[in-house]
């Protein structure tokens, strides 16, 4: 467990079944009423709760299995406070579509409002991170949350702004106004400048790896390597034709049949 190779390859599947497991709780839960998704956020708390032990309980911890809980806490925390958004409990106080040919400064001022209360939960639960990580040693659990903060905040800008290809086929029920605010267009500036400052990063967390003066820090740095490769591949994926939408469509539930004319007589 001390190899940089096995903590790359576990950031990697921690990533990938952590957001499988999430669509698959919120697409479970959209069959099913806005009352089965407050239900699965409210059973996800225990999530929230481990998440929050396991940054305090890293803060002075140099082992590598620290590393490894620190990484897995602010996964926790981030996968709760995802699914919550997704499921429509915690999002913002714009729930309406943007009209189309709104002015610039409008369609941002609304769609901040889809995502206001989402995004203020975040900046706190970045701030309790940051507490619990103040004069730790390490600190691995922390930067966890910063990559994906940061990371998400850009991806959203550049929805925002413009990219060529946008996922809309996982969104539940609750955020079906979601796509009316962001634009399909080429990339932008905007995009450029987010993969290079994903590119220094997952630069500077390969330097300290290669410095690394323990296995406790190769690990926590491979982490953070792999994690800040993953969001520079997210973003990528935004502006490359690839069909990445594979990786979770075959674990989802299908979608509920909606009935016919014809279902109902029997053809």
């Amino acid at each position: 467990m001390a190899s940089p190779w096995i903590a790359a390859a576990i950031a990697v599947f921690a990533w990938w079944f952590s957001t499988g497991a999430i669509l698959v709780a919120v697409r479970w839960a959209d069959q099913r009423g806005r009352q089965a998704h407050r239900r699965t956020v409210i059973l996800g708390l225990p999530l929230l709760a481990f998440g929050l032990w396991g940054l305090a309980t890293t803060r002075h911890d140099t082992t590598v299995a620290a590393a490894y809980l620190g990484f897995a806490a602010a996964l926790s925390v981030w996968g709760w406070i995802e699914m919550a958004f997704l499921s429509g409990i915690i999002t913002g106080p714009n729930r309406r579509d943007c009209p189309p040919g709104a002015p610039e400064w409008e369609r941002f001022v609304r769609a901040w409002g889809t995502i206001a209360y989402h995004e203020i939960l975040l900046i706190a639960a970045t701030v309790v991170a940051a507490l619990a990580a103040a004069e730790a040693p390490h600190g691995f659990g922390f930067w966890t949350f910063i990559v994906l903060f940061l990371a998400r905040v850009s991806a959203k800008l550049n929805l925002f702004f413009g990219v060529r290809k946008i996922h809309t086929e996982f969104l539940p029920k609750p955020l079906r106004h979601l796509p009316s605010h962001f634009r399909i267009r080429q990339t932008t500036w905007p995009f450029a400048l987010s993969v290079t400052l994903i590119t220094l990063a997952l630069g500077c967390w390969l330097e300290r790896l290669h410095a690394a003066a323990s296995p406790a820090e190769a690990v926590g740095f491979s982490l953070l390597a792999a994690i800040t490769a993953l969001a520079l591949l997210e973003h990528w994926l935004m502006a490359l034709p690839l069909p990445d939408e594979r990786l979770w469509r075959w674990m989802l539930p299908k979608p509920a049949k909606t009935l016919t004319q014809e279902d109902a007589h029997g053809l």
